[in-house]
């Protein structure tokens, strides 16, 4: 008999931390720490939209078949044994293996055989997390059927024995976390730990030990490489030459080389490098930015405002075209089309500055689902002479600056780079999004307008800053070395 006390709880509802980072599913599951709680707005949007999905899909099956909702484990396996057509947070466990795991749906077919099934807000069955716990309900059923993924943009996807290597693969490293008394060593990553609810537990470690990876451009995998060359910390690496430096995976050639050196040296510092010239295009410069909703009910994102800031370079110099809603996305879409048209007239030699190739790809993909790729504005836009210029390749082309990340807001807001501060620190990308999701639900048109004014000024500031990125780079950056 085996002893069920001696193997760890595991639960597919685990596969999100674990695709992320070993130590974070470790700390979900062992941690114990005493942190103080984070409010994320976001992550409350993204909870609530996913139950009103699921409610959704329930509403949809009930209206066709005959589905009952489980109070317990127990029930679980009563309502199974009675065959009833469908069962609705269906609570399974496998005490042989302890396992655990709680679909949102079980599906009886015309063979008598359940199918797990799950409600995602995702567009795609294929990330790795939908498919391990799919994959983790159909080995606990015993299952050759596939398992269902009701996506977000209403479409239907199976999972089948496709997703078994990654199943397993999970069952195997969580025995291995789950057992461990130690917290697994892991790399840092700028962009996934800020995120990590563990980020204020993690990070001073990080640091105290000059974890290599907390330098911006320098990956975990080649981190591990300059270990094996005896370059095991920030300092060492800021003090190596880097010709002496061999090509390792992931940061070969002397250029890039060269340039994990000087982030090292300016981490240390807080010094910028500059590596090559700034070179900026001439003409009348447009800042441009855009918000949109990757939450829609049809998958496809919605620009709800596309916003500038046009010569003159004041508060009063921002222009935007704004959509209510997603049945205006055509519409709002058409507007910036003319706006543009509107700039080309009214600026001979227009360059429209953004920062991230974001507003490129975003165009783009618009122009796509409008059948507009030949239209004469998008060609503009998107042709050999295109006013876009991208603002952040001048900055990682030419400068290694004290940051882990090169995001707009990471420069702009550093005390001792541009120093310009939005005027709600809490803003930003996701904090938009919230906002917008509000001023759809809201009826009262007092508040609807003071979350709009609110959505407008943060955009608004975003362009005030590429602008005044624009000029931190020509007053000390161009054409100098």
């Amino acid at each position: 008999m085996t002893n069920v006390a001696a193997i760890p709880l595991i639960k597919p509802s685990d596969a999100r931390s674990w695709s992320l980072c070993a130590r974070r599913v470790w700390l979900d599951n062992k941690g114990n720490l005493d942190l103080s709680p984070v409010t994320d707005e976001f992550e409350q949007l993204i909870k609530q939209l996913g139950h009103e999905q699921e409610d959704a899909v329930f509403q949809h099956l009930a209206s066709t078949i005959d589905v009952h909702t489980a109070t317990s484990q127990a029930d679980t396996k009563r309502l199974i044994t009675e065959g009833v057509q469908a069962i609705y947070q269906a609570q399974l466990v496998d005490e042989e293996n302890g396992f655990t795991g709680y679909p949102d749906f079980l599906i009886r077919n015309e063979n008598g055989e359940y199918q797990p099934a799950d409600a995602k807000l995702s567009l795609s069955e294929e990330k790795k997390g939908i498919q391990v716990q799919l994959g983790f309900y159909r080995r606990m059923l015993g299952s050759q059927l596939p398992a269902i993924v009701f996506l977000g943009d209403g479409n239907k996807a199976l999972i089948g024995d496709e997703a078994n290597v990654v199943t397993n693969q999970f069952i195997t490293e969580m025995r291995e976390l789950l057992a461990c008394d130690e917290e697994p060593a892991v790399r840092y990553g700028h962009s996934k730990c800020r995120a990590c609810p563990y980020y204020t537990h993690c990070k001073p470690a990080f640091e105290a030990k000059e974890e290599l990876s907390l330098l911006y451009g320098v990956q975990g995998r080649a981190a591990l490489g300059l270990e094996a060359e005896g370059i095991s910390t920030i300092t060492q690496l800021a003090s190596a030459d880097p010709i002496t430096i061999p090509d390792i995976p992931y940061l070969k050639g002397s250029e890039n080389k060269r340039r994990a050196v000087l982030q090292a040296r300016s981490y240390l510092t807080g010094k910028v490098f500059q590596t090559t010239p700034v070179s900026l295009p001439t003409g009348q410069w447009v800042h441009f930015d855009i918000e949109d909703n990757p939450l829609t009910g049809n998958g496809q994102k919605h620009v709800y405002l596309w916003g500038f800031l046009v010569p003159g370079y004041s508060d009063n110099s921002f222009e935007h075209v704004w959509t209510d809603t997603e049945a205006d996305d055509q519409q709002g879409w058409l507007q910036f089309l003319a706006r543009i048209e509107e700039y080309r007239q009214r600026y001979p030699e227009l360059v429209l500055a953004h920062y991230s190739q974001h507003e490129r790809t975003t165009i783009r993909t618009y122009a796509k689902r409008y059948g507009m790729k030949n239209n004469e504005t998008v060609l503009y836009l998107l042709g050999y002479e295109s006013p876009l210029f991208d603002m952040q390749k001048p900055v990682l082309d030419s400068l290694v600056l004290p940051l882990q990340g090169y995001g707009l807001k990471d420069i702009c807001k550093h005390k001792d780079l541009v120093n310009i501060q939005w005027e709600d620190d809490d803003s930003g990308s996701q904090w938009s999004i919230v906002q917008f999701n509000r001023f759809i639900a809201e009826t009262d048109p007092k508040i609807k307008e003071t979350l709009k004014s609110d959505i407008l000024g943060y955009n608004r500031n975003d362009v005030i800053a590429t602008r005044r990125l624009e000029e931190w780079l020509r007053s000390n950056f161009m054409g100098q070395l």
